[in-house]
C-alpha cells in the first residue's frame, strides 16, 4: 500500500481536521497532524511509541523537560506515556505521525482504511 503526500494533504485540508489518520493496522498506526502558527497543542501523553518526521513549518517541541526546536526535515521520537506538545508556532506546522503499536482510537480523527 503507499499513500501520496500531496493527496493526503488535500483530504486533510478539505477535512478541516487537525489530524487525519490513513493507515492503522495492529502494530503500527500514521497520520498527519496540523497546527496553524500560534495554535496551542491540546495533546495529551499516548500510551503508544510516537515518531513525528516534521513536513511544514517550525516550532518548539517539549518532550518531558526537554525542549527542542523543531522545522521542516526535524525527526522526533516521543516514548509512550511521556508528556509532549508543540509550542511557540511561528510558521503553520504539518507532521507526519507513527505510532507504534497503532494508536489507541480516538473518537475525534478521521479514519480512512
Amino acid at each position: 500500500m503507499t499513500y501520496e503526500m500531496n493527496e493526503l494533504i488535500t483530504e486533510q485540508d478539505a477535512s478541516a481536521q487537525r489530524y487525519l489518520e490513513f493507515l492503522r493496522v495492529p502494530n503500527m498506526s500514521a497520520g498527519l497532524y496540523t497546527l496553524p502558527a500560534g495554535a496551542a497543542d491540546p495533546q495529551l501523553p499516548h500510551d503508544e511509541d510516537e515518531l513525528y518526521l516534521v513536513t511544514e513549518g517550525q516550532a518548539r517541541l517539549r518532550v518531558g523537560a526537554a525542549d527542542f526546536p523543531v522545522a521542516a526535515g526535524s525527526v522526533c521520537y516521543v516514548p509512550g506515556k511521556t508528556a509532549h506538545r508543540f509550542h511557540s508556532i511561528s510558521e503553520n506546522l504539518r507532521v507526519l505521525v507513527l505510532f507504534a503499536p497503532a494508536e489507541t482510537p480516538d473518537p475525534l480523527s478521521r479514519r480512512r482504511r
